[in-house]
């Protein structure tokens, strides 16, 4: 079995007015580190990307890079909407040190096999360095298949990692199934937390998913469970597991639902989403209390 980690998609934590809160940020990172967390990626879906502007981006990443200094690897997303802002973010997050950025490509239009392939193809050749692409179909409206993704990898040998986020994990296994034979270093990561074991027993990397965020040492405890083949653990953590994944349909948008339990389970981090999203209300608050609760009662 090749080696399984557990990466956090970390969220972004903001000031009232939207600046980055920097000692909240710094906690929520301390948080996974003593937590044993095998990775921390800033700025993915779950850190709020999409909303916020290149200096607060670079802003971030030389925050990320300067505390975590070397305790944990550190992925950068470093996505934008403007391929020349990518590669430019790209670049200086790989100068200061990131282990990888994390991209993913435009969304908003929809994009042929062709339009993707392009994308990724001329981004590889202008970062210098290590790429974890990034597939989630449900928010670009399009698919990064693993037929492109093996035309990449033949071209492109710092293309080291892949985040699926889909909810079919036939769609993943079939790439770490094709990658699995040519490109053995190359890790295949889930996107959603619930596939974590799935993933690793089909040979691929594990998962970089969000509830990571609140109990990142049960997953030490999975890997330890895989490793050992205890399928009393491994059975045992993917009900609880499964259980939390309840955190994710509380509202349409789970990044505040995520807050909401970071700060539950005592994070000082400030209940402030970018806009449009809104705080937890009294009601979901509740809910996520009593997801906390019985999943940590629950043997």
């Amino acid at each position: 079995m090749k080696q399984v980690k557990i990466i956090a998609p970390v969220i972004t934590a903001f000031n009232p007015d939207e600046t980055i809160d920097e000692q909240g940020n710094k906690a929520v990172w301390d948080h996974l580190i003593d937590n044993g967390i095998d990775g921390i990626a800033v700025m993915g879906s779950t850190g709020e990307f999409f909303a916020m502007d290149l200096e607060q981006k670079k802003h971030l990443t030389r925050l990320a890079l300067s505390h975590i200094n070397g305790r944990t690897k550190t992925y950068i997303g470093t996505s934008c909407m403007k391929f020349d802002e990518m590669i430019d973010l790209s670049n200086d997050a790989l100068d200061l040190g990131a282990d990888a950025v994390m991209i993913i490509h435009p969304y908003y239009f929809s994009l042929s096999d062709e339009s993707v392939y392009a994308f990724f193809d001329e981004a590889a050749a202008k970062i210098n360095g290590n790429i974890i692409l990034y597939n989630f179909p449900a928010r670009t409206g399009k698919d990064l298949s693993p037929d492109i993704m093996i035309r990449l990898l033949e071209t492109h040998p710092n293309i080291t990692g892949y985040k699926d986020t889909v909810t079919e994990f036939g769609h993943t296994r079939k790439l770490i199934t094709q990658a699995r034979a040519n490109f053995p270093g190359v890790e295949i990561f889930s996107g959603f937390d619930e596939f974590f074991a799935h993933n690793a027993l089909a040979g691929g990397s594990g998962c970089i998913g969000g509830l990571s965020n609140i109990y990142p040492g049960i997953y030490k405890e999975w890997i330890r469970a895989i490793i050992d083949g205890n399928t009393a653990t491994m059975e045992r953590i993917q009900q609880k597991i499964g259980y939390l994944m309840g955190l994710y349909e509380i509202a349409p948008t789970f990044i505040p639902i995520i807050k909401k339990a970071l700060i539950l389970k005592g994070l000082p981090i400030q209940d402030v989403s970018t806009k449009p999203f809104l705080p937890a209300t009294e009601k979901e608050t509740e809910q996520i209390k009593t997801i906390l609760e019985t999943f940590e009662r629950m043997d």
